[in-house]
């Protein structure tokens, strides 16, 4: 089976890539083809749940066959930009024009909303960007526009507390894309067009943050998601440059994968990446239409 090595530098746009070991759908609205795909999620059963721009959530196997799908209840003023797991397996949509969070379970079946009213107030919502659960329940949604924060909520949808605000300085944000937990309850934040990433603690402190703008091997741009891996590292999905770049938690690059193009190992604009339990890599290629599976080399660098 096809490895493919994180590489100690990045492949420039003129270069080619790594083939990846799999690259699965293409543009269109049947069942199982993409229209611009902007989010990915993957279960503890290692289903992949996709979103795109027909509001479709699609659920996959991890090579790529097509099981089920639905869609949000209305779509006509926009459609989701984020998508999760909860910790116990519901789907967690975050309907960004529409205001809210809306869970799912695994076949489809709406069981809760969460907000719908724009505002900001406790409770109200500018664009949701993602939502995801603690080991307690308790729920972290994102929004960016005006408000560029992080409101945290019960389990049963009682509001706790926010913090962020729309700046450029330590603890705000510009775009809170996406969001991971990780097993000490820390909330880690893909802060897009900052440029790096926040991470914090349940209450909303931070602990640390690293990133800078740039194409180099250790920058970002428009970082859209992120992954805490099972090896204890993290996997950042750069939309801007259109690679997959590998850090240490303290944020010490490790390598790269992709460059800017339409053949397998080359990426337009990827909006994210999750790991399945085999430790391979599904990369949202968004652009392109399609989803890329590749294998990182698990070495010391």
């Amino acid at each position: 089976m096809l490895w493919i090595t994180v590489l100690a530098g990045c492949i420039g746009s003129g270069g080619s890539a790594e083939q990846p070991e799999l690259v699965w759908s293409q543009r269109g609205i049947d069942p199982g083809r993409f229209e611009k795909p902007r989010a990915i999620a993957i279960d503890n059963q290692d289903r992949i749940y996709v979103v795109d721009m027909t509001a479709r959530i699609q659920v996959f196997d991890t090579d790529g066959q097509y099981l089920r799908a639905w869609q949000t209840p209305d779509h006509s003023s926009g459609r989701p930009t984020g998508l999760s797991v909860g910790i116990d397996g519901q789907i967690l949509v975050a309907d960004t024009h529409y205001h809210r969070l809306l869970v799912y379970s695994p076949q489809g079946d709406l069981l809760r909303t969460l907000g719908g009213t724009p505002g900001e107030a406790p409770g109200e919502f500018g664009l949701v960007t993602d939502a995801v659960q603690d080991s307690r329940g308790n729920y972290y949604i994102g929004e960016y526009g005006e408000y560029d924060r992080i409101q945290k909520f019960t389990g049963d949808g009682r509001f706790l507390l926010q913090w962020g605000g729309h700046g450029d300085q330590p603890g705000q944000f510009h775009r809170p894309q996406n969001l991971e937990v990780d097993e000490r309850d820390r909330i880690w934040v893909a802060d897009a067009c900052n440029h790096r990433i926040q991470v914090f603690d349940n209450h909303g402190k931070l602990l640390f943050l690293w990133g800078k703008p740039g194409g180099a091997v250790g920058e970002l741009y428009y970082p859209y998601d992120l992954e805490l891996l099972h090896d204890g590292t993290v996997a950042v999905a750069e939309y801007g440059n259109h690679r997959i770049q590998r850090f240490t938690r303290d944020g010490q690059p490790l390598g790269c994968w992709g460059s800017h193009g339409r053949l397998p190992g080359q990426l337009d604009s990827p909006w994210g990446l999750v790991e399945d339990h085999s430790g391979r890599i599904h990369v949202l290629d968004t652009k392109n239409h399609r989803v890329q599976r590749v294998r990182i080399d698990r070495r010391p660098p």
